[in-house]
């Protein structure tokens, strides 16, 4: 079924929900499904509207405008028009561990993710042959600190070049840029344990190990130039118990992150999130 999806940020005021109901239904829109939420704090209104196209009286290319100067400009609101018919581009970047990106490409494969992905790019060239198993193309850009810009601006035209729409970091064990993120704003999607920033360095699940945690788990959240601190999409848990091993906190551990990325990457696909300032609200 083709169908498009609004989504809508403004100041929270009357008649709104109303508003676009009626713009819908007076162009014989079939709504299929229709969400808000109002933030009191900051006096914010959200709304993700989804509806048939089939029986729809306007054209697509017509839909933006017409809103826009029938219902948006009335409200003073930001909005996207999305249609589920064009599948987003998704490009991978990932270093050595693979939990991730496998987890991805056989989602990819099955057909659970409504998505092309035109490549991968890594760090290390360990993940070639099971990238290009898939049918995808992979770049191994190896870098470090005396060719850290001259990578990023090679990885920026090999994004633009293959017209990708945003970025999963597979554990990409790299900080990008800032003239990076700010190419793809809100549009970068990373995934870590949730031990941030009580057990930093390389090895943090056999930190957590020696001070006896009882929980691990995962956060999703959009790349900005604060580390590991962007708005939040989805986080996990899952219990420790007093005989795990470390190996088995690694183990635990990586699944977590791996449910949480796949969450985060669908509710993405499915344009079920808003984000604004530092925070989400995500359409479930």
């Amino acid at each position: 079924m083709k169908k498009a999806i609004l989504m809508i940020r403004c100041k929270d005021q009357k008649g709104i929900v109303a508003a676009v109901s009626e713009f819908l239904f007076s162009y014989h829109g079939n709504i299929l499904e229709i969400d808000q939420h109002v933030d009191e704090e900051i006096g914010m209104f959200f709304m993700r509207a989804a509806w048939e196209l089939e029986s729809f009286a306007l054209k697509k290319e017509e839909i933006e405008p017409i809103f826009e100067a029938k219902v948006g400009k009335m409200f003073e609101m930001e909005f996207e028009l999305y249609f589920n018919f064009r599948k987003p581009r998704m490009a991978i970047m990932v270093s050595k561990l693979s939990h991730c990106l496998i987890d991805i490409l056989s989602k990819f494969y099955s057909g659970q993710f409504e998505v092309e992905i035109p490549l991968v790019i890594s760090n290390h060239p360990d993940h070639k042959k099971v990238v290009e198993a898939f049918g995808i193309p992979f770049y191994y850009l190896p870098m470090d600190k005396s060719n850290k810009d001259l990578v990023e601006e090679r990885q920026l035209e090999l994004l633009n070049e293959f017209r990708v729409d945003f970025v999963v970091l597979a554990r990409y064990m790299q900080i990008l840029s800032g003239d990076f993120i700010r190419n793809y704003p809100n549009k970068i999607i990373n995934i870590h344990h949730s031990f941030l920033p009580a057990f930093v360095g390389a090895k943090p699940y056999h930190a957590a190990y020696e001070r006896g945690v009882k929980i691990i788990g995962a956060t999703a959240h959009y790349v900005t130039e604060e580390l590991d601190a962007g708005p939040i999409i989805e986080q996990d848990i899952a219990r420790v118990r007093h005989h795990n091993l470390p190996s088995d906190l690694v183990q635990i551990g990586q699944d977590v992150e791996k449910v949480v990325l796949s969450k985060a990457i669908k509710y993405h696909l499915e344009r079920k999130v808003l984000a604004y300032g530092n925070k989400t609200v995500i359409f479930y």
